[in-house]
């Protein structure tokens, strides 16, 4: 097993290193600044543009996000698609028993006495509880980690990487959750996954022909 995590841990290294600078980087801000001091950072920065673009781009990580991407994956390759859809399972259990454990209030809850002072998007649906770990941040580091792994071209991983910050900023940004709640999902999402491909990508099954073409393919 420790030879299969390193080996998956080398498979997506263009998007491991960057995410533990990134990581790093958000760690020491919780360390410096207050929950409440990070929260209005980002929920005082907001345009027309941004406000629309995140409503969308949130629903990436979303339930009906991740079947569609899931979908489109096994229509390419199937393997890829099991690989992600397995990926998916396990880390939405895990982090599901975690949110009703911890039972965390979301920012509309946190700060229900300070509604006035909050930048809320209309049209969004304000949740209050279950707000650790960010389950949309936990599915987009998850799927950003399998496509890495799953790519020819590792260059890939930084776009990914990217893809999977801006849904989880999103939910920062859309005031769903707080950094301590984001940071914690894209650790989960990546440290889980890289674990999940180290064991299921060994199975004989995932690399006979059949499972190496989609439907397209």
């Amino acid at each position: 097993m420790k030879a299969a995590l390193k080996t998956t841990c080398q498979k997506i290294n263009t998007l491991l290193y960057p995410y533990l600078v990134l990581l790093l980087i958000c760690i020491v801000l919780m360390l410096i600044f207050s929950k409440t001091e990070l929260y209005f950072a980002i929920n005082h920065l907001h345009t027309v543009f941004t406000d629309v673009f995140f409503a969308s781009f949130t629903i990436l990580g979303a339930s009906i996000g991740c079947i569609i991407i899931v979908l489109i994956t096994f229509l390419i390759n199937f393997r890829s698609g099991f690989l992600l859809a397995s990926s998916y399972i396990i880390t939405f259990i895990i982090s599901q028993t975690i949110k009703h454990l911890v039972k965390a209030p979301r920012p509309h809850l946190f700060f229900s006495k300070k509604l006035h002072d909050i930048y809320l998007i209309k049209g969004v649906v304000m949740l209050n509880t279950n707000s650790f770990p960010s389950g949309h941040s936990v599915s987009a580091f998850t799927a950003a980690v399998v496509f890495t792994y799953a790519a020819k071209n590792k260059r890939w991983g930084v776009f990914w990487l990217l893809i999977a910050v801006l849904i989880a900023y999103s939910r920062m940004y859309l005031s769903e959750h707080f950094l301590q709640d984001v940071t914690a999902g894209s650790a989960l999402g990546v440290l889980i996954t890289v674990f999940w491909l180290s064991w299921i990508d060994q199975q004989p099954f995932l690399h006979t022909k059949k499972w190496n073409r989609g439907i397209f393919r």
